[in-house]
């Protein structure tokens, strides 16, 4: 029911949703518990299932507490960090309800009908396009040097990690050339 929506509703929902738990006042906590039933039932309807969305948020959920963390630092923080970490996590639970309920390619086609620039666009579609391809490189390579080592050791296995990620950025650094020679071949400006 919410994947048939339309993706200019479904955006303008989330961002309310989000502007209304950032701007929920602090003094009583309890006022988060309506947005977050809302989007307990948005995920029900959805169909999404719950454990996929609890991964999607435990991925997401150090960033949140590198964040809440600084709060400590302030009068009454431990009280700030728990708002702070309900209030985010919130928000990116609205964030990847819309992300799995609506196409990409939709989701773009919205902004451009709000007049966001076009290079902002482009710049989106082709990370999402080259993140993929990024992903599947990382991954060969991955199979490549499980492959190849024997015998892992923990000092061995950050030394080989950190070989592979500067790998990858290379790779991704001539792909993204090699992309961009194409592309300004066919007329891309």
């Amino acid at each position: 029911m919410i994947h048939r929506l339309p993706a200019g509703a479904k955006l303008a929902a989330a961002a309310a949703l989000v502007m209304l738990v950032l701007l929920l006042p602090a003094t009583n906590p309890f006022t988060l518990l309506f947005p977050a039933a809302f989007l307990v039932a948005v995920a029900a309807l959805s169909r999404i299932p719950p454990a996929f969305l609890l991964r999607r948020l435990i991925l997401l959920e150090p960033f949140v507490l590198g964040v809440a963390l600084l709060a400590l630092f302030q009068p009454g923080g431990w009280r700030l960090m728990l708002l702070l970490i309900a209030r985010c996590t919130l928000c990116l639970l609205a964030m990847i309800l819309l992300s799995n309920t609506t196409p990409f390619a939709e989701l773009l086609r919205v902004l451009k009908s709000l007049h966001v620039p076009g290079l902002l666009i482009s710049t989106l579609a082709l990370m999402y396009r080259y993140l993929f391809v990024l992903l599947d490189e990382g991954q060969r390579m991955k199979r490549a040097r499980a492959s190849r080592t024997f015998a892992p050791k923990r000092r061995r296995e950050w030394r080989t990690l950190a070989t592979v990620v500067s790998q990858l950025f290379v790779r991704a650094s001539e792909r993204a050339e090699r992309v961009y020679a194409a592309m300004c071949a066919r007329g891309w400006q």
